[in-house]
């Protein structure tokens, strides 16, 4: 965990590290369908969401190196940048809205906006994502925080029992314009 990360803000949102309430709010937010798929799992309609799960989706937050909560007025996901190469100045970012309400009305791209301008005024040189090629809205966000498609990995998840393929996009620090 890092306690020096800073953070980030914007007018909607704050993306800071985990605390104690978001393990509330995260149980009460549930798993649903269209996120569990969108972020690539197979949705299980009998499988409760418990205390422990909540837990374990915070800690993961708090284990990483470079991870925010993504605080609208409360928790409604997180956005991390991972696969760190500190030779190369690279890094992935993943992003997660686990809020539905939240979902379509521009909260991931104004998150997503933020860390890369963090990551690009701390000398990263390059951001990439995967997304899967059916996940239009994750699509537009990354377009609209000028990242490009660069490849396609051709069947390379296994979603409710078909393959699909992953879109890997990418943004350098010149062809990121800042908020």
């Amino acid at each position: 965990m890092t306690s020096e990360l800073p953070e980030l803000n914007s007018p909607r949102l704050v993306l800071r590290r985990p605390n104690s309430q978001d393990v509330n709010v995260r149980l009460a937010l549930r798993r649903h369908k269209e996120i569990v798929e969108a972020y690539g799992g197979t949705f299980d309609s009998t499988a409760h969401f418990t205390r422990g799960d909540a837990e374990a989706a915070i800690r993961f937050i708090e284990e990483q190196e470079y991870a925010w909560v993504i605080d609208a007025g409360h928790f409604i996901g997180h956005v991390r940048l991972h696969s760190l190469d500190r030779h190369d100045k690279r890094a992935s970012l993943a992003i997660g809205i686990d809020d539905p309400a939240y979902l379509g009305k521009g909260y991931g791209a104004e998150a997503v906006k933020l860390v890369l301008t963090y990551a690009f005024t701390h000398d990263w040189h390059r951001v990439s994502a995967r997304v899967l090629a059916t996940n239009a809205g994750a699509i537009a966000c990354y377009r609209k925080c000028g990242m490009i498609e660069e490849g396609r990995e051709r069947e390379a998840a296994f979603v409710n029992g078909t393959w699909q393929d992953d879109i890997i996009m990418g943004v350098l620090d010149r062809g990121f314009i800042r908020p």
